[in-house]
């Protein structure tokens, strides 16, 4: 058996990834996992490390220590191989993590968890896309809408720190946004809308636990579309609360649509997937059923 190759952000989790990715290594030393520690001084240098490792054979399994960004990261280099994919959540968004019922907060817990699945990895599926910049694939969500603005605005913010960066981006956003209109292939079917947003989701979840899709399940083979049709600012920030409990859902301006493959066409409309810039629309994602090899227990 190849050694596990090991990826860490030094800047994850505020900056303290370095510290969580010296308990990983410890964890990993004292259960005597082989592993190859393949972290650069660079997020492409790690890459570039990792790639060369699995072109070559020198690695058949990936543990990433980092937050969303690691995990997109990491189903990049996995998905559609037989490698696979570690996660210890030490970052500030973890939102692949809890998908995949893995310890946030604790790096040591996290990498007891991934030791302990080593014999025994499962599978899950996937989003495959398409956009501006190319191909991808993403575990959790792709989005093009308000979201993905917030997104880029929060990702912007030096504070505050964590999940209630979104909230303060939502609402500098939202003082200029105006409904997009989306051009839609649904499954073969072309439908077009004026929305808040779109979503693409494979996972419950985004943003530091915003349960967009509650029903969605990285195991079913499809993909879940969500769409917040055209609503008022004051309705959206009324509303926008609930989606951290689900309760949003019920909401006429909601809607979650089951699919196979969707492509949304919005004009210069940013692209992001698991936190993630991933270019501009349009988008097309089909989900590919059981195509990334985990080490979790998922829940």
């Amino acid at each position: 058996m190849a050694p596990l190759g090991v990826l860490i952000n030094p800047t994850a989790g505020r900056g303290a990834g370095k510290a969580e990715g010296a308990k990983v290594l410890f964890e990993l030393e004292s259960a005597r996992v082989d592993h190859f520690n393949l972290s650069g001084a660079s997020y492409q240098e790690s890459r570039e490390n990792a790639e060369r490792a699995i072109a070559s054979g020198q690695i058949d399994s990936l543990l990433v220590v980092g937050g969303d960004g690691m995990a997109h990261l990491g189903v990049n280099l996995c998905a559609n191989t037989e490698v696979a994919l570690g996660l210890v959540a030490a970052g500030t968004g973890n939102d692949t993590a809890r998908t995949l019922g893995l310890p946030v907060g604790d790096a040591a817990a996290g990498a007891r968890a991934v030791i302990g699945q080593l014999k025994q990895p499962r599978r899950i599926d996937v989003l495959k896309a398409h956009s501006s910049i190319g191909q991808f694939w993403s575990t959790g969500s792709v989005s093009a809408g308000f979201d993905a603005l917030v997104n880029q605005r929060a990702n912007s913010l030096a504070y505050p720190k964590g999940p209630s960066r979104y909230q303060v981006a939502m609402l500098l956003e939202l003082a200029k946004f105006k409904p997009i209109k989306y051009h839609a292939v649904i499954d073969g079917e072309k439908r077009s809308f004026e929305a808040m947003l779109c979503t693409v989701a494979n996972a419950p979840s985004y943003g530091g636990g915003m349960l967009i899709t509650p029903e969605a399940d990285i195991q079913d083979g499809e993909l879940d579309l969500f769409i917040v049709h055209k609503l008022s600012r004051p309705e959206l920030i009324r509303v926008f609360p609930k989606v951290y409990t689900g309760e949003h859902v019920s909401h006429p301006a909601v809607e979650i649509i089951r699919a196979k493959s969707v492509r949304l066409e919005a004009a210069n409309m940013p692209a992001y997937s698991d936190g993630e810039w991933v270019g501009h629309a349009p988008i097309t994602v089909t989900i590919a059923p059981l195509a990334l090899k985990v080490f979790a227990p998922l829940p």
